[in-house]
């Protein structure tokens, strides 16, 4: 009896011990995941931006596997031993978490029951409803940098694969955009020797060349044909413009900027697009991006050419007077960056009493600029008209002017419905599904 005992103490303490440690790091791991998640909650941001994942719980370990693989950290959290999205805004689709689950818990779908997302009907191998017409990139819901150049490199291989040959004179694939999607679309045709060409309406980069002066970039590594594996963890918008233009005069790319695509007629065994010129191809690769157009105010005064929807370089507003609106990231972006500039005097409109669904950090500056007396802040307000140097805005207690040298307005954009729909292409709109 004592030896049984002694056996008992001698390898039972050490295993209480072991499930003590085990019990105090898991609840330790489980508070920091509700703090990020009540966060979350607090500030409104429970509404993924794409593609994001959803845990079966029936089927779920909690072995926290799927937190370990998200590379952007506070996604994905451990709650009461199983996984949960604790951060839904910060979710961009890498995907990672869905892979590394074991058990297959993990589904990746674009929308929720509250918030639908219009996507183009695309089957696997990226064609859309239309033979011969494929998507790729942001256009598809991929926003994410190293997503997008997968998929302009697997699509060029389906369209490789898919037996649509050539007549004399006609292009294998028009490539329409020229981001990452695209580039890397190029490159693989050049790879395989297909006859390839790509039409940018605007520069090389996509999206990202609007991107504001210096915003930081997030990457994964990515690989591109041709050129191999590249790595950025954290860049600025310039470097990463650096490297993609270096990209496209390494590999010698056939890119036609400045040609803004009209339209797509099917035409015998190919199709003709209209852009600059007509161009003959047996397959087109939809490499754009889903907010091309920029949705507008729809107020007199917003044709001045003092409105853009976009803001590109802060300093060039310096010392003058600009009304930023909206309520999202680019927004208070776009406001905080602007507030730093010398003698520019700001002023931020949004209608709704609150920023429900922004990031911590830049809700942090527009409070640190407001509260310097760099940032005037009008929430509840609705801009009524724009003339030559004024503002007006209409506020809870009446309406007022504001004198005024320029109009950011960051109120996101359109998808290209109208052209797709004039192409064929089937649009659905998903609500949180796969």
């Amino acid at each position: 009896m004592s030896g049984l005992l002694t056996i008992g103490v001698v390898y039972g303490v050490p295993a209480l011990a072991f499930m003590l440690v085990y019990w105090l790091v898991q609840r330790r791991g489980t508070r920091k995941a509700e703090l990020v998640y009540q966060e979350s909650v607090e500030s409104g941001l429970l509404e993924p931006a794409s593609l994001h994942p959803v845990i079966d719980y029936a089927r779920c370990l909690g072995c926290g596997t799927c937190v370990k693989a998200c590379p952007e950290k506070s996604v994905l959290g451990l709650m009461n031993n199983r996984a949960y999205l604790i951060k839904p805004s910060s979710c961009i689709g890498h995907g990672a978490c869905k892979t590394a689950c074991p058990t297959q818990a993990i589904t990746l779908v674009f929308g929720t029951a509250t918030r639908g997302v219009d996507i183009p009907q695309v089957g696997a191998d990226f064609q859309t409803n239309i033979p011969g017409i494929y998507i790729a990139g942001e256009l598809g819901g991929m926003g994410l940098i190293r997503n997008a150049i997968e998929q302009g490199r697997q699509a060029i291989e389906a369209i490789g694969r898919n037996g649509r040959k050539r007549p004399a004179g006609q292009l294998d694939v028009l490539i329409i955009g020229a981001g990452p999607a695209g580039i890397s679309a190029a490159m693989a045709a050049k790879e395989s020797n297909l006859r390839y060409r790509v039409l940018e309406q605007d520069t090389v980069g996509g999206t990202i060349a609007h991107y504001p002066r210096g915003k930081v970039v997030m990457t994964a590594p990515a690989k591109l044909p041709i050129v191999g594996e590249f790595r950025f963890a954290e860049t600025s918008k310039e470097n990463l413009m650096d490297f993609w233009s270096g990209v496209v005069e390494q590999a010698g790319l056939d890119i036609h900027t400045g040609a803004r695509v009209e339209g797509i007629d099917i035409v015998n065994d190919g199709f003709q697009v209209r852009a600059d010129k007509a161009y003959q191809a047996s397959n087109v690769l939809l490499a754009i991006g889903r907010r091309g157009t920029p949705r507008k105010l729809g107020v007199p005064g917003e044709e001045h050419s003092k409105v853009v929807y976009r803001l590109l370089d802060p300093e060039q507003y310096r010392g003058r007077k600009v009304l930023v609106v909206g309520g999202g990231d680019s927004a208070l972006e776009a406001a905080a960056s602007l507030s730093e500039e010398a003698g520019t005097e700001v002023t931020l409109s949004y209608r709704g009493t609150a920023f429900s669904r922004v990031k911590a950090k830049n809700r942090e500056r527009i409070d640190r600029a407001r509260e310097a007396g760099r940032l005037r802040v009008e929430m509840g307000s609705q801009v009524k008209r724009i003339s030559e140097d004024t503002v007006h805005l209409e506020l809870a207690g009446g309406e007022t002017h504001l004198a005024n040298d320029a109009v950011i307005v960051c109120a996101g954009g359109i998808l290209p419905s109208a052209f797709l729909e004039s192409v064929g292409i089937a649009v659905e709109t998903r609500y949180g599904t796969a």
